[in-house]
């Protein structure tokens, strides 16, 4: 375990002298710059590992990394500014004043022919608080009133069914009942039914009373 740790740190400290040592390799700082359209200056570096007193050194603009559609970026007076220097590590400088959403994008500085790593540039507007809190406002307006039209769409279905249930149970008509006994009338003989039951229920050839 000790060896492969070693081996490890050894490694790690060849790769470290080789990087110092390669006049090719350059750096960029700072690798993501964001800010908004209300700053004064965007500053971007471009170093090597060397001093390189005739470094050529020239600035390309991307969309995003890897599209592989790098534009040259020119100087342009009171906006975009090159400042070559070739007295220390840093070989160029390039400054962009009153940032715009369009400069956005991933700027590259080209040394002798070898590409930097890159630094990408997020531009924004800035953010107001009254702005922030209307559409914050609005949205939460839009969400209660999406609620409101949901539940009166939902009221109308289920009353509309009812109605319609209503509608149907009135068309059906119930079947008349039959009545078995219907038409069956026991004469009184004008008395009352139970009190003269005696009379009829005397038998065949008895002398009736008023006889």
């Amino acid at each position: 375990m000790r060896w492969l740790l070693a081996a490890y740190c050894g490694l790690a400290l060849i790769n470290i002298s080789v990087a110092l040592n390669d006049d090719h390799l350059i750096r960029q700082k700072p690798r993501f710059y964001g800010g908004t359209t209300h700053k004064k200056a965007v500053v971007i570096f471009c170093l090597s590992y060397k001093q390189r007193p005739s470094a050529t050194v020239e600035w390309y603009k991307d969309n995003k990394y890897n599209e592989d559609k790098k534009r040259r970026i020119n100087p342009e007076r009171g906006r975009i500014e090159i400042h070559n220097i070739s007295r220390s590590t840093i070989q160029s400088i390039l400054k962009i004043y009153t940032p715009k959403m369009t400069d956005t994008g991933v700027y590259f500085c080209k040394l002798n022919g070898t590409w930097g790593p890159g630094t990408e540039v997020q531009v924004t507007r800035p953010l107001l608080r009254d702005k922030a809190l209307y559409r914050s406002n609005m949205k939460d307006g839009l969400i209660v009133l999406q609620g409101l039209l949901l539940a009166v769409c939902i009221a109308a279905v289920l009353l509309r069914k009812r109605t319609m249930g209503e509608k149907s149970d009135s068309i059906y008509e119930e079947p008349e009942t039959d009545h078995i006994y219907e038409g069956l009338a026991i004469e009184t003989c004008g008395g009352g039914l139970y009190e003269e039951l005696s009379v009829y229920a005397q038998p065949e050839g008895a002398e009736a009373p008023w006889e």
